[in-house]
């Protein structure tokens, strides 16, 4: 399919020209990084800009820094270069475990973890780990710099609170200060490029309190804080995860499409938990997986 809207196309080197260009161009204008969303509604006509402003090359958008209290993720760093970094992997491990799930290996060469933060889709792979982790996404704009919680980030599907002069620079991820341990289950129909029909991150953590958040249930990816109040302190034995399945229906607002029914949904929903929040468990005391999970 062609391309047959017409609009001028720039491809800056500093964050300078890029910010100039949005405050140009404003609403008019479509940030273009890896370009696996952006291409695809150009050819459909649902995207009709004014100016394509390509960032694949700005100075430092590669950019992955590891400290003792972050991680700090660069808004041009794709899902492979995340898997590759055995910084991530290491210390971050559910970050790298969710960008695993994410498309197929060719789409992760080219998509970026603050593309897929911008395209706020429901079905977000990506969105209930930095939502465990109380990410941050970091703008800049013309008018100065500010910083956005992810729990203030996604505003409706497929919307955040990015202002259109604003581009995202990185992405902060905060290092949890106690031990702790999580697991990323997907749902899908097939191994491959597939979107989810539900997930889950659960963070673990040694104080025996829990974080858990969803995607595709609803609208937004979102965390489940009901659960997490629930599970606080507790043990996870047969009364406390039948109470917490209990619960997922009020956390949770699916839909039927083309992927999954809303009961197929809110029946899986409850299993992956249970699922995520055992082997988180195992994963924090160190024992082996006990178990594939689902859609991995």
């Amino acid at each position: 399919m062609a391309i047959v809207h017409q609009f001028s196309y720039a491809r800056p080197s500093t964050v300078v020209e890029v910010l100039s260009l949005l405050a140009l161009h404003g609403e008019r204008a479509t940030i273009m990084a890896g370009g696996t969303d952006v291409v695809v509604h150009l050819k459909e006509g649902r995207l009709v800009p004014e100016c394509v402003i390509d960032v694949k090359d700005l100075a430092g958008f590669r950019r992955i820094a590891v400290s003792d209290d972050r991680l700090e993720i660069a808004a041009g760093v794709t899902f492979s270069d995340i898997l590759c970094s055995p910084e991530v992997r290491d210390g971050f491990p559910l970050i790298a475990e969710s960008a695993a799930t994410v498309a197929s290996t060719g789409i992760r060469n080219r998509a970026t973890l603050a593309g897929n933060l911008c395209s706020a889709v429901p079905s977000l792979d990506c969105g209930p780990a930095v939502l465990v982790h109380d990410a941050h996404v970091h703008l800049a704009s013309a008018r100065g710099e500010r910083n956005v919680s992810i729990h203030q980030w996604f505003t409706g599907p497929k919307q955040t609170a990015r202002r259109p002069d604003e581009l995202v620079v990185s992405v902060t991820v905060p290092r949890p200060q106690r031990r702790h341990a999580g697991c990323y289950v997907k749902l899908g129909r097939y191994r491959g490029e597939d979107l989810a029909q539900a997930g889950v991150a659960v963070m673990a953590l040694e104080d025996k309190t829990y974080r858990v958040a969803f995607c595709a249930l609803g609208p937004i990816p979102a965390r489940a804080h009901t659960i997490e109040e629930l599970l606080a302190g507790r043990e996870l034995d047969e009364e406390t995860l039948t109470r917490a399945k209990a619960a997922v229906d009020g956390e949770i607002a699916p839909i039927s499409d083309i992927r999954a029914s809303q009961a197929y949904r809110r029946h899986m929903a409850a299993l992956m938990l249970e699922r995520g929040l055992l082997e988180a468990a195992r994963r924090l005391r160190g024992e082996p997986p006990a178990m594939a999970l689902l859609g991995g």
